[in-house]
């Protein structure tokens, strides 16, 4: 063996198990595995038992088919929360839940039955809705899990389970009892498709072609009672209308009774009443240019004159409505009060008829031969050619304009007056009324980010009494029994009472198995109208957003382990309108206050051309295939890495660079620490604070910034900070700075030297911290790189049962302060000799830094001090032999630090490469220094030994 050899031999080079290979799509399974085998999430739960709670409501995901991006990043969001809530000491269980009733479902089921249907009872079809949902929940579960998320997975909330569904009864009969519940004829948005009511949050907002109509009325009664101008004039009400289906219904033409409206006489003799604000924008549509005024008076002149039908056999009569407005139109609004909730409101006040002929289908009903029966779309060009050949229509066009759209199949809906239930926003409640209760309770939570408060209230504000029965029958029922004489619902709680818990028993399927007599007590009789025993049973179903909506009382309330309100709901920002929106209603409704204190809300996930994924762009990411490929660590590190409450930009490429680039430099910084840490026991090697070489506390002062930072961060819910403060850490302070000045100490003194164990101690620190803090994000990796830790007596089996660090437990707070202090003055000098360094390599004037002496010339200012009392560690920290301070003469007025190199003085050591003055001092090793001398006589090197086997 050479003695070159034999001296490489006893430097203390990193040794480590853990893997630089991170092989994550091979080995998070094997983790999935331990951790279900040792019940992790229930030795969390039982390391927190009677701390302080911290409960996230989950919001359930619907179940009908396998987990998209945007599930991706509301679970991994969930989970950071709980998980730093955990780890910062709350107890914060996590109860998934899932949402399973409802239309996609059961038209699913419908394809899939075909005929077969039409032979199968309600029960049979709903049993196979609730096998199709089963078999989403299962998938959706295996692929949540593979992620990494923690949570009572076995034993989930599922909206069609027993329980659940009588909770949901339960929550409608708390409405019911309070009298917030009413059935009656109302318009209310209707999906032709589905043949089904939807509510507001149901509907959305796509673009769409329509016609575009101008119809006169001829006026039937005395013009010369609007004006004395228009006395024996031939007048006609104008209307606008992108609907023309709806002209069967036309009852009334609405007037603001405070516009000006003028008389506006055609060149043929016609004078049509257009509103002063809009004149020019209907004579150029109606070709009216010619058209002068001859008369102009207030709306309210119109009052409840006649006018003829355009197509019909009856007289319309003119209305006074404030929600006409000169944006567009004639400021004449054609009123169909089956088709629209302002026309309903109208039509009630001047008693007209509310009767709608458009049947479940959308096909129009005792009409005339040139449109009966024809769907209302198809409806619109018959209807048009009509118009023509009575000589009521102006104008026509196209208009490309946003329009109501059911949520599920996206087809246009309509407006349809049916009988549906309500619960009623004006209802009293405590003083005032049910609507403003809840808009007070949102001014009590914390919207984040802030727009989501007014968001909300605006929609509050300005909603129409909640809809909440739906035609279809996978969901729960609105178990009503209605008198067959009278056909009041049946109120009585005690019957209420037993069919919940019969539900419980039975699940909703009991309303269908069990008639009205088996169901209600012999000799009940009707509160209304006196009749005993004559009941039916309501069989509409009730909207699944109430359903969902009312998980604050079927779980919050019900679970042991969660409390009600939670502290936590966050979703995407579509459930302002959606399940923040209806979990309020019902909350405030029967509890009288929201049922969260908080509501975070996230954007949408887009393309790197910030487009919205889809199939037909073909521009998706699929996390099960980026989780197969580059494992869910990287999944959730993108989470991470962006701020969820804006637009996430997500693409597999991106994903590919997260790994390469972010994911394998802390892979290989935890590596590289775990690697100084052979042979390290804390128990026995960890040096004291005040025995720690400056150098070592400054950076457990700077990682107690760090933990400092993060901590705030998860505390924020603002991830995408917590991960730019760990990245930047790992990168700029410890691969770049920290662990480069290291090496020489951890390489080359004795195993047992103080200095190196105060360079492991503070190693040991570090890790210990960062992979606490990183945790929540990085949760298999925290947990492999957990069990390569040296073992310190006490510690947790998993990091995700541990706590976070707290700042003070890596450095003395008021030490901490003047040590970053310190060292950041120093490194600024540190980046100046760097550059006289760096110059001089690229000159050849030296090979590596440690050939160099360094000479810094400092000025007589505060530089000057501390430079002196650092003097010892000065050329660890430049990575040079020697560092030499020379004073420069304050006559010449220099205030800054000045570099310049020299060659090091003395030879260079065999072992540590420095060079050194008092190398060969030791005679047994003459080509070592004396500190490699010192190291190789603690470690028992026998140099002679080396010599004979090399003989």
């Amino acid at each position: 063996m050479s003695q070159a050899k034999a001296l490489k031999d006893t430097l203390n080079l990193p040794k480590t198990a853990f893997p630089m290979k991170a092989s994550l799509p091979v080995n998070e399974p094997g983790r999935l595995a331990q951790w279900e085998s040792a019940d992790l999430y229930g030795q969390i739960r039982q390391a927190r038992e009677g701390a302080l709670k911290y409960i996230l409501h989950d919001g359930p995901p619907y179940a009908n088919g396998a987990i998209h991006l945007g599930h991706a990043l509301n679970k991994c969001i969930k989970d950071f929360v709980v998980k730093s809530k955990t780890m910062a000491g709350f107890d914060a269980p996590y109860v998934p839940g899932w949402d399973c009733h409802g239309l996609p479902i059961e038209i699913k089921v419908d394809e899939q039955l075909g005929r077969k249907k039409l032979e199968m009872d309600a029960v049979t079809v709903r049993r196979e809705c609730r096998e199709y949902a089963q078999k989403y929940v299962d998938l959706q579960r295996s692929q949540f899990v593979r992620m990494g998320v923690l949570g009572r997975w076995n034993d989930p909330y599922l909206t069609m389970s027993h329980e659940y569904e009588a909770r949901i009864l339960e929550t409608f009969y708390a409405f019911f009892e309070k009298d917030f519940v009413y059935k009656g004829l109302r318009p209310v948005y209707w999906c032709m498709h589905d043949k089904t009511a939807l509510a507001e949050a149901e509907v959305e907002y796509e673009m769409h072609t329509s016609p575009s109509v101008y119809v006169r009325y001829a006026l039937q009664s005395d013009a010369g009672t609007i004006a004395p101008e228009l006395a024996g004039e031939q007048v006609y009400g104008l209307i606008w209308t992108t609907t023309p289906w709806t002209l069967p219904a036309s009852l009334a033409i609405a007037f603001h009774p405070e516009f000006d409206y003028v008389a506006l006489k055609n060149s043929d003799g016609a004078v049509y009443i257009v509103a002063l604000g809009l004149v020019e924008s209907v004579r150029t549509a109606c070709h009216l240019e010619d058209a002068v005024e001859i008369a102009r008076f207030k709306g309210s002149a119109l009052e409840r004159h006649r006018f003829q039908h355009p197509f019909l056999e009856r007289e319309v009569l003119g209305v006074m409505a404030e929600y006409v407005t000169t944006d567009a139109g004639t400021g004449g609004v054609h009123t169909a009060p089956a088709h629209g909730p302002d026309d309903f409101a109208t039509g009630k006040k001047y008693a007209l008829s509310q009767v709608c002929d458009v049947d479940e289908a959308g096909r129009l009903r005792n009409g005339l031969p040139e449109y009966d029966n024809l769907n209302v779309h198809k409806a619109n060009q018959p209807i048009i050619e009509l118009l023509k050949s009575k000589g009521a229509l102006l104008a026509q066009a196209e208009i490309h304009h946003s329009y109501p759209h059911c949520w599920r199949c996206h087809r246009p809906v309509i407006y349809r007056a049916t009988e549906q239930w309500f619960i009623g926003m004006e209802t009293p409640l405590d003083g005032t009324t049910f609507r403003q209760r809840a808009l007070d309770e949102i001014k009590k939570v914390k919207w984040d980010p802030s727009w989501g408060e007014e968001r909300i209230s605006n929609m509050i504000a300005t909603r129409p009494d909640w809809c909440i029965s739906r035609q279809r029958i996978w969901g729960v029922p609105i178990a009503v029994f209605l008198c067959q004489k009278c056909h009041e619902p049946l109120r009585d709680p005690a019957v209420n009472k037993s069919i919940v818990e019969l539900f419980a028993k039975e699940s909703a399927d009991a309303w269908y198995t069990h008639s009205a007599e088996q169901l209600l007590r012999e000799g009940t009789a009707c509160k209304s109208c006196g009749a005993v025993g004559d009941f039916r049973k309501e069989m509409d179903i009730l909207d699944v957003w109430f359903e969902s909506g009312a998980s604050w009382h079927a779980v919050l309330e019900a679970e042991p382990e969660l409390r009600f309100p939670a502290d936590l709901y966050t979703e995407g920002g579509d459930q302002h309108r959606g399940w923040f929106h209806s979990s309020l209603l019902s909350s405030v409704g029967i509890r009288d206050e929201a049922p969260y204190r908080y509501v975070a809300t996230s954007g949408w996930t887009l393309d790197e051309q910030r487009r919205a994924f889809s199939k037909s762009l073909g521009n998706g990411v699929d996390p099960v295939k980026v989780m197969n490929e580059l494992g869910g660590d990287i999944v959730r590190l993108w989470v991470a890495s962006v701020d969820f409450r804006e637009d996430v930009i997500a693409s597999v490429p991106l994903m590919k660079r997260l790994a390469e680039e972010i994911y394998r430099k802390l892979r290989n910084t935890f590596r590289f620490l775990l690697a100084n840490l052979d042979g390290f026991a804390p128990q026995t090697d960890a040096v004291a604070w005040e025995q720690m070489e400056a150098l070592d506390q400054y950076m457990l002062a700077r990682c107690a910034e760090v933990v400092g930072k993060v901590r705030a961060a998860y505390d924020a819910f603002e991830f995408h900070r917590a991960y730019h403060a760990l990245n930047e850490f790992c990168n700029a302070e410890l691969s770049a700075f920290y662990l480069d000045v290291l090496k020489d100490r951890l390489y080359t003194l004795a195993p047992k030297d103080t200095r190196r164990l105060s360079a492991q101690t503070a190693v040991w620190k570090i890790a210990e911290a960062l992979i606490r803090l990183v945790a929540p994000v990085l949760s298999f990796t925290a947990d492999e790189v957990w069990g390569y830790l040296p073992q310190a007596q006490g510690r947790e089996a998993s990091v995700h049962i541990a706590q976070f660090p707290a700042a003070s437990d890596l450095a003395p707070e008021a030490e901490a302060a003047k040590l970053r202090e310190d060292f950041g003055q120093l490194r600024s000098v540190r980046e100046i000799g760097l550059k006289v360094l760096e110059a001089a390599r690229a000159s050849k004037a030296i090979g590596k830094a440690l050939e160099a002496k360094l000479i810094l010339r400092v000025p007589d200012t505060a530089i000057a001090p501390l430079l002196s009392l650092y003097e010892r560690d000065l050329p660890e920290l430049f990575g040079v032999s020697q560092v030499e301070l020379q004073a420069i003469d304050p006559a010449l007025g220099a205030t800054a630090v000045e570099a310049e190199f020299a060659k090091a003085e003395g030879d260079r050591c065999d072992r540590c490469w420095r060079y050194t003055t008092d190398v060969g001092n030791e005679g047994m090793y003459p080509t070592v220094c004396a500190r490699c001398a010192d190291a190789l006589e603690k470690i028992g090197f026998a140099p002679y030994a080396v010599e004979q086997e090399a003989a």
